[in-house]
């Protein structure tokens, strides 16, 4: 009898140690990010989802036993955030040898994107270079980063002399919304971006029949890369950039297409 109760007594010790083992992996991931549609959504009643790179994220850390801590923030806020330790990572930013040593970039990027312009349905212009931008309004958001893709096209919109034909659209989740609707009143030109963004935010603002996605884009893909804080440990930090590299590696073919499928949307 006493026998039997020290094995009932053993296996309880046991799963008692297993569910502490367990619970002691379901680590919480503070992610910081901000609304740029589909990539990376703000939800809301009316659209829930959090985009394509947040369900990319979600998928590969929940797998490892992480808990996903979300902050929606402006883009220089969450770098902020990132910098100061209060979020362990940001999904997406643009890959840049220069960029501020506050972060480490993982190794995997979420995507190479093509870009793409909006111009409007009967607008025959295209994309050759800066000089067809000769006279032509160009519409951007405030401290915005083309030099990636083009260097060329980042001088043109910093460049004094043409701040006449540069419109700084300001907002925290709207700017390309806004852009859109001035380009259909006819108080902007033209648009470059993402060109998943660019599908994305046509078909939700039911803009097909007034605006248009034209080819070429600028010269180069926008590479976007994970960022993770240099706050934290060392060891901890490259854990999670190993996590992030391996699940983005196996995240390929039909699985990568279900979820730009979820949106709507497809690589050119």
């Amino acid at each position: 009898m006493k026998s039997n109760i020290h094995r009932i007594v053993a296996s309880l010790l046991c799963a008692v140690a297993v569910l502490v083992s367990s619970t002691s992996l379901a680590t919480t991931l503070k992610v910081c990010y901000d609304q740029w549609p589909p990539m990376t959504i703000f939800p809301s009643l009316n659209v829930p989802e959090r985009g394509v790179v947040i369900d990319m994220v979600e998928q590969i850390y929940t797998a490892k036993g992480y808990t996903l801590e979300y902050y929606e923030v402006p883009l220089a806020r969450g770098l902020d955030m990132v910098a100061e330790g209060r979020c362990d990572m940001l999904p997406e930013f643009l890959y840049s040898k220069h960029a501020e040593k506050g972060f480490v970039y993982a190794e995997q990027p979420t995507f190479a994107y093509d870009s793409a312009f909006v111009v409007r349905k009967d607008d025959p212009w295209r994309y050759d270079g800066i000089p067809s931008l000769k006279d032509r309004r160009v519409a951007t958001g405030p401290g915005w980063d083309y030099s990636s893709m083009s260097a060329g096209y980042q001088d043109f919109i910093d460049d004094p002399q043409n701040a006449k034909f540069v419109e700084v659209i300001a907002g925290d989740d709207d700017v390309i919304d806004r852009i859109f609707q001035m380009i259909k009143a006819n108080r902007v030109d033209l648009y470059a971006d993402n060109e998943l963004v660019l599908q994305y935010v046509l078909n939700q603002l039911n803009l097909n029949d007034s605006l248009k996605i034209v080819h070429p884009g600028l010269e180069k893909p926008l590479v976007e890369m994970p960022i993770f804080s240099k706050q934290l440990p060392a060891e901890k930090r490259q854990q999670l950039i190993d996590i992030w590299n391996q699940g983005r590696l196996a995240i390929t073919g039909e699985k990568e297409q279900a979820l730009l499928d979820k949106y709507q949307i497809s690589l050119h």
